[in-house]
């Protein structure tokens, strides 16, 4: 209670020094009336009376101690000063407090992003457990690669091998499904994975409603059509009501009941993904086959379990299983096969999940924490020369501070409290921006059809940052002016101050620093901008104007004729000029590959892809058909083949292949035979990065009855008259509804955003980059400003001398602006070797870039001194425009 009122005391000191006053003068006269009772005079018993009190100040500051608490009382005075200060500077503070809150909130918008995508744990019980099984090997070119997708059959004999010291769950990659609670006209898509029984019971989670999976679920194939959504789904779809239980959806031809409802937040292990939907694993498709790697595999490790015998026993049990299964690939060359075998198991903590997003966005989301943290050194860089400049300017104040008994930590404590009063201020407004930018950064990175969804709570961990930056901040933009202000020398402040060589020496210093950073966030910048802008016109073979690609799909099998047909009528739609059929569209991610024999001879140890075409797609596409023709409305799979002009050099020689044959080889040692009938001009297959891959387009058509490649889905390519296709989007998917009752269009979209999708990491990166560097080159300039104002009013007296001797303008330009432009070139070069030596660990991240580029390298360099120039023009003309008479007069 007692420590209460000495805290209430601080906020109520007028009312506590009334109280003083009148208990002291109160004893003062009862001293007085004892000595006057003692035959004193008046003068006297008052003299005697303050003699035995010590003092009223004196005793009053002692008494004041005992109801306050000492040092918290000093951090309110100075706290009230430093107030007073940044009220008194406000253009100054302003300035200050709006670049800590950009560089701040930055800081804490990128924490956020990194948090939640690669640090924040799983919301179950004991994620650092949680492993992630995944197996390291190389490809085709001999590069290392690394995998984690497994096989059924083979995540059952791990399982059980690592009973007792592990417990294996399998997890599908997150599939944005198709499915529907009512007709099929009301499609609508949800996010769906296929999980082993024991997944919640293994990660401790309790159902909201409902029940959960069990073991039970997940024994026998296709036997347990149950769901169980999570909360999030629960709470967007049905407005968390109580009748979801029991309701049903279809995918496909499969009916399934939800059972139960799991605990908020648990939305999955994807990272980047919140899933909807979860389905024992028993009722995939292809939960038998050995040869479809539909899943992750991961391992709660018991506690106290070494990592390294579970992953030894795991790594010969998946060779083993390989080995096994490599018996059966008749068609493969031996040493396709062995690289095939040569792979590593590998486990890595999976505490936050792991998910493909994670994986494509982690380097480039701590590139974007390097450049944020650099323009918070800029910011930081650039406020402690302002207080270092009003620590010069204030020289006077902490000299006479010192001369009245102010010691060296009280001084330290004044500057710091001024300094964390800005931090705080700033990190307010920070936040505020971070709590926007957060997400609008997520929003720039979103595929179009398939948005990027990521838990980004202001909770605790963001709160402890935010408190840890304030400190960190302060720190350092504040330390070094407290420290310089507690080593003034009151004899030498009072007679005119510290030399002023030294005070400019740490603004150059700091400014050096400030160029530095500049010119690193602007050469990393120019180097994602770069490789942006080549992969965004990197040629991709055929056109994409006004090509529109409806992705549809069938209840039920359908012959590929029916596709055609279906083709057919969508060419009566007014403002269609082409309508072509293929399997996949081009650029979507999406490969098939297989090896092929020439002749008879040897499979080839390099992979040929495939893409089957209806008769028309090249013209549709406008991929140049170079020798030979096209489809035929009779050319079958297999049988003819239009072969790339890659194809024709990687597998002929470069020879002519037309007339001539090849031969794909499938697995169980079944060949396609085809006949190439056409060459056509090279077009990029699924990736717009790395070399032109050898395609062969195959007939759309097929002598079999439901071909594996139409036998649920394939894409309609539409060409438009309109300049804009997206204008025929609903007419289209009526049209298809139409034509076919049992067709459905699942997603529309242009070419153009298929291949804008191939470029959202870069393009997120460069728009960033970008921001931020303008940030940091705006803040740098006003850091130039700021120096070179203060050194013109520092050697105004000089300036004034030489202009009244005769000095011309050019030399006064140059006395005012050489220094500066010494240290921008020493900074300069610092931060330009600073970006060639940290560029060899971004190169993942660039294409077709080199750091020493001519225009890569000077780029940075003529910013910072474009911003440099500009910055100091006023200056030089304020200097330009001294009044000699009028400055040597007030001197």
């Amino acid at each position: 209670m007692i420590l209460l009122t000495r805290l209430l005391n601080l906020f109520r000191k007028s009312h506590l020094d009334h109280d003083l006053d009148a208990e002291l003068h109160s004893h003062l006269q009862l001293h007085i009336d004892d000595c006057l009772n003692q035959g004193m005079t008046p003068q006297e018993a008052r003299r005697q009376a303050l003699l035995k009190l010590g003092g009223l100040e004196q005793t009053k500051e002692s008494l004041r101690d005992l109801h306050l608490i000492p040092w918290l009382d000093s951090l309110r005075a100075d706290a009230i000063f430093g107030y007073r200060q940044l009220a008194k500077n406000k253009i100054t503070s302003a300035a200050a407090i709006l670049s800590l809150a950009l560089a701040i909130g930055a800081c804490t918008s990128a924490f956020r992003l990194i948090d939640a995508l690669l640090l924040r744990p799983l919301p179950i019980s004991h994620p650092e457990c949680l492993y992630s099984l995944g197996r390291l090997g190389t490809d085709s070119s001999g590069k290392l690669s690394d995998f984690d997708g497994w096989a059924y059959p083979d995540f059952q004999l791990m399982r059980d091998a690592a009973k007792g010291q592990a417990t294996l769950i399998a997890i599908s990659y997150d599939d944005r499904t198709d499915l529907t609670y009512k007709s099929d006209q009301e499609m609508e898509k949800a996010h769906l994975q296929y999980v082993s029984g024991n997944m919640f019971s293994t990660f401790g989670l309790q159902p909201a409603l409902g029940r959960l999976l069990t073991p039970d679920d997940d024994a026998t194939p296709g036997a347990h059509p149950v769901a169980v959504i999570s909360y999030d789904y629960w709470t967007r779809r049905f407005a968390n009501a109580q009748s979801v239980i029991g309701k049903s959806f279809r995918i496909g031809n499969n009916i399934l009941q939800i059972v139960g409802v799991s605990q908020s937040p648990f939305t999955g292990t994807e990272p980047g993904t919140m899933t909807d939907i979860f389905v024992p694993t028993m009722m995939h498709p292809e939960v038998a086959r050995k040869d479809s790697t539909w899943h992750r595999t991961f391992a709660v490790v018991q506690r106290g379990e070494a990592i390294e015998p579970l992953r030894a026993k795991l790594d010969s049990i998946t060779r083993a299983f390989e080995t096994e299964r490599s018996k059966s690939w008749l068609n493969e060359p031996p040493e396709e096969i062995a690289r095939e075998l040569d792979q590593t198991l590998y486990l890595i903590p999976a505490s936050s999940g792991a998910s493909g997003f994670q994986q494509d966005n982690r380097r480039a989301l701590l590139a974007l924490s390097v450049l944020v943290f650099l323009v918070l050194l800029i910011a930081c860089a650039n406020v402690a020369n302002l207080m270092v400049a009003q620590a010069a300017a204030r020289a006077r104040e902490m000299a006479l501070r010192i001369s009245i008994g102010a010691g060296r930590r009280q001084l330290i404590q004044l500057v710091l409290v001024e300094s964390a009063m800005l931090a705080l201020v700033s990190s307010a407004i920070g936040a505020l921006f971070a709590a926007w930018s957060a997400p609008f950064v997520i929003s720039t990175i979103n595929p179009y059809d398939n948005p990027v969804r990521l838990a980004l709570p202001a909770d605790w961990r963001v709160l402890l940052f935010g408190v840890a930056l304030t400190l960190f901040v302060t720190c350092l933009f504040g330390l070094i002016p407290a420290l310089r202000a507690s080593t003034i020398e009151p004899v030498s402040a009072l007679k005119g101050g510290e030399d002023p060589h030294g005070r400019r020496r740490l603004m150059y210093a700091l400014i050096a620093a400030q160029v530095a950073f500049c010119c690193l966030v602007l050469f990393v910048a120019g180097l994602f901008v770069a490789t942006f802008e080549r992969l965004s016109h990197q040629p991709t073979g055929f056109s994409n104007d006004r090509l529109l690609v409806l992705s549809t799909v069938t209840r039920d099998p359908v012959f590929p004729v029916t596709w055609l047909q279906v083709a057919d009528q969508l060419r009566s739609v007014p403002g269609l000029e082409r309508v072509s059929v293929s399997d996949r569209p081009l650029l979507d991610h999406y490969s098939n590959n297989n090896s092929i024999s020439i002749n008879g001879s040897a499979p080839s140890a390099i992979l040929a892809y495939f893409l089957h075409v209806s008769p028309g797609w090249l013209e549709t596409m406008k991929i140049p058909l170079l020798d030979g023709r096209d489809f035929l409305s009779t050319d079958t799979t297999p049988g003819a083949a239009i072969v790339s002009e890659s194809f024709a050099k990687t597998f002929f020689n470069g020879e002519n292949p037309v007339g001539k044959s090849f031969d794909e080889l499938l697995p169980g040692g079944v060949r396609a035979h085809y006949e190439v009938v056409g060459v056509s001009r090279d077009a990029r297959y699924n990736e717009i990065r790395g070399t032109t891959l050898p395609v062969a387009y195959l007939p759309f058509l097929s002598a079999q009855a439901s071909p594996w490649w139409a036998a649920y889905g394939a894409a309609f390519i539409v060409r438009t008259a309109p300049s804009n296709p997206l204008a025929l989007a609903s007419t289209l998917r009526q049209a298809v509804a139409q034509a076919r009752a049992e067709f459905r269009v699942s997603n529309i979209r242009t070419q153009l955003e298929i291949n804008q999708a191939q470029t959202i990491r870069e393009r997120f990166l460069a728009a960033l980059a970008s921001f931020f560097s303008v940030v940091a080159l705006l803040l740098a300039g006003v850091g130039l400003y700021g120096v070179v104002h203060y050194s013109v009013l520092q050697r105004r007296r000089e300036i004034a001398i030489r202009l009244a001797v005769g000095a011309q303008a050019p030399s006064i330009a140059r006395l005012v602006t050489l220094p500066i432009f010494a240290t921008i070139v020493i900074g300069a070069a610092a931060g330009l070797a600073a970006g060639l030596l940290c560029s060899p660990y971004l190169a993942e991240l660039f294409y077709e870039v080199h750091p020493t580029d001519t225009k890569i390298l000077a780029f940075p360099a003529l910013a910072i001194i474009a911003a440099a120039v500009i910055a100091s023009i006023p200056s030089i003309l304020r200097a330009i425009r001294t009044d000699p008479a009028q400055i040597l007069r007030s001197e």
